[in-house]
């Protein structure tokens, strides 16, 4: 399983510090207006090209490993590969036309995101068959529409929630990868090893993508890697619960419950002031902290500056990832641990971003 990751690993380093000498052109159309932008020059954002490419050469050299017969711990049928790269290129391509032109309008990217949700119901065969809850399950069994599309809408939407939080060097990207790790953990314990596979390339071509990504910020993710983390792992989710009765529903619940509540909480914040909540502002969790905490940084260059800020934000989030991703591998199992996990973490979420709001930051977590 180390090949896989290393060739994932190898052709996203490769395509990344290719596209960061070559695809510079079309990022300064990003325009310096934008409420997102919290970096000086022009970044190339086609990190999804990259990782996509990583992927794909990780679950080819996996395919290859099974027409050599090796069925042991590295392998994935080339018909199951062949779906994966289906069901997410839809997304991937919007992400990336946004990437590259600005003027995809984000009903068309959800239209998008939402197709690839349907070729895997389709292709994959992904659906919700329990709750975890006996009078959930069984509305999820008198009306199994219903549950196909709560499927859809998870996976339609978690792509947006990780392009939602992809504002610093290595937020997205770290989130990501340590969700991928988690998976792939319980994929293992459950002896799903052609999951685990998957997820393997995935892990690899996010770790050569964030060699460039972190900390020097030569190439962001764009919508394109967004979506194609988000969509990789709500499919990957979905599976793994639905093939494997011991995996609780709320596992991947709580593993993703930062980019669902900010998803979820930006929605109420923006609806809260009138707004739509399509419009970008810079009031999400990790630009509150870029403001109110990372703030005493000191240089002469005004982009090393941004930089250095931008660079000391990022570990806040991981940090604060931790508190649902480790009780999350730990009660895999356990519904009602899961789910009083997930609420602790809301009430957590909103406690501390009301005392940032209201500048009652601790002093020593400011620097």
């Amino acid at each position: 399983m180390v090949l896989i990751f290393f060739i994932g690993f190898l052709a996203s380093l490769l395509v990344s510090g290719l596209l960061v000498r070559r695809a510079k052109a079309h990022a300064g159309r990003y325009g310096y207006a934008k409420p997102q932008r919290f970096h000086v020059g022009d970044t190339p954002r086609l990190g999804g090209v990259a990782i996509f490419s990583g992927c794909a050469c990780g679950w080819a050299a996996a395919v290859i490993a099974y027409f050599c017969g090796n069925l042991g711990w590295m392998y994935v049928d080339p018909v199951l590969a062949l779906k994966w790269v289906v069901v997410i290129f839809p997304a991937i391509a919007g992400g990336v036309q946004e990437d590259l032109t600005q003027r995809l309008a984000i009903r068309y990217r959800l239209l998008l995101t939402a197709f690839s949700a349907l070729l895997a119901v389709l292709f994959v065969d992904v659906s919700i068959v329990r709750l975890g809850l006996p009078m959930l399950d069984a509305l999820v069994v008198a009306a199994p529409w219903l549950a196909l599309a709560l499927a859809m809408v998870a996976m339609a939407g978690l792509p947006h929630a990780f392009n939602i939080i992809d504002g610093y060097n290595g937020l997205a990207g770290m989130v990501a990868l340590v969700v991928y790790v988690a998976l792939t953990y319980v994929a293992l314990q459950v002896g799903d090893r052609q999951l685990a596979t998957v997820l393997l390339a995935l892990i690899g071509a996010t770790v050569g993508f964030l060699f460039w990504n972190y900390p020097r910020g030569l190439l962001f993710a764009g919508d394109g890697g967004a979506y194609l983390w988000g969509l990789t792992i709500a499919v990957a989710s979905l599976v793994l619960v639905k093939r494997h009765a011991m995996v609780s529903p709320w596992f991947p619940v709580l593993l993703l419950a930062y980019p669902v509540w900010e998803t979820f909480f930006s929605i109420y914040r923006k609806l809260a002031r009138g707004m739509s909540p399509s419009v970008a502002d810079a009031l999400h969790f990790h630009q509150l902290i870029y403001r109110r905490i990372v703030r005493h940084v000191f240089s002469d260059d005004d982009s090393r500056r941004i930089l250095m800020r931008n660079n000391r934000t990022s570990p806040y989030l991981w940090g604060f990832t931790m508190f649902t991703v480790v009780p999350a591998v730990l009660f895999w199992r356990n519904t009602l641990v899961l789910m009083v996990f997930t609420m602790l973490f809301v009430l957590l979420y909103v406690g501390c971003y009301l005392a940032i709001v209201r500048f009652k930051v601790p002093r020593w977590l400011r620097k």
